[in-house]
């Protein structure tokens, strides 16, 4: 059956068309929009009204798009933004009116992480011969999960550390100073300091800044790759990297914060981070099947 997800993140709003039967899905059409929910929330933990209306018309526009595309089902989720806004319901309750009856499933951390499970897994070629783990780095929070192929979750944590966040409160500057690197990545060893997950044997990134490091990189997230990338990130504007890999400027604002996550979060797993090809949407539309 086609089936569509509509994912309301922190930093875009995206959507997934797939055929959905069996294991694995087909993506039929994926799109995006950079809302930036997190960065209009900061001020006073509200979502002010007209990002509620433009968060609004980018969740109709997937929703028709989705109908045009065949699918049978819409599921429209949402994550850490607007799981931590005071007028979360304001939004739901204005997609529900703007696209005729769609609902918003606000995510809980736990519901994120384990869904971005399930869709990193199951686009796995292959499974490890062990644990596997899965971190998804958002705009507003990180999920770390520990598990087995293909949904069996054995631990996980949910993290306030967002690229967005890190990306307004300290890398803001083009490019980043290395002064402001540093301030970065004590901000996120002190989010990660209790976090102990337990051995893998392989690691896998997904979300937006891994999704997207694929292209400065490739397919694989080692200290040397890593090393790179920052060297790259800490030297070149954010315009002149844009232009040069085919990324989305907005995006690559977000990278310096993202990589650093990722970058601390493979210290704790002991381990490279390949670059997934599923996440949550995946997950969502994969979601109690076989």
């Amino acid at each position: 059956m086609r089936r569509a997800c509509i994912d309301i993140g922190s930093n875009t709003t995206r959507l997934l068309v797939a055929e959905c039967g069996g294991a694995k899905l087909l993506e039929v059409h994926q799109q995006r929009s950079f809302t930036r929910i997190g960065r209009a929330l900061r001020r006073d933990g509200r979502i002010p009204a007209e990002k509620l209306d433009e968060v609004a018309r980018v969740v109709a526009a997937h929703q028709a798009s989705a109908i045009e595309l065949g699918a049978l089902e819409i599921r429209c989720v949402a994550t850490a933004s607007i799981r931590r806004a005071e007028n979360r319901q304001e939004l739901v309750e204005l997609v529900r009116r703007r696209c005729d009856g769609l609902s918003v499933e606000i995510l809980s951390g736990e519901q994120e992480a384990r869904l971005a499970f399930i869709g990193a897994a199951r686009a796995l070629e292959s499974a490890p011969d062990g644990p596997l783990g899965v971190v998804d780095v958002g705009g507003g929070s990180c999920e770390l999960v520990v598990g087995s192929v293909p949904d069996t979750v054995l631990w996980w944590a949910s993290l306030p550390l967002g690229s967005g966040d890190i990306a307004a409160d300290y890398l803001d500057a083009d490019p980043p100073s290395s002064e402001a690197f540093l301030r970065a990545r004590l901000r996120i060893a002190e989010g990660l300091r209790d976090v102990e997950p337990p051995d893998v044997a392989r690691a896998v990134a997904v979300g937006g800044s891994a999704t997207s490091l694929r292209r400065l990189m490739g397919p694989v997230l080692d200290r040397e790759a890593f090393e790179r990338s920052l060297g790259l990130l800490a030297s070149e504007r954010a315009n002149d990297v844009a232009r040069r890999f085919a990324l989305d400027l907005e995006r690559v604002k977000l990278l310096p914060a993202g990589l650093l996550i990722l970058q601390a979060v493979a210290q704790r797993f002991t381990a490279p981070l390949a670059i997934g090809r599923g996440g949550i949407r995946e997950g969502v539309l994969l979601e109690g099947r076989a």
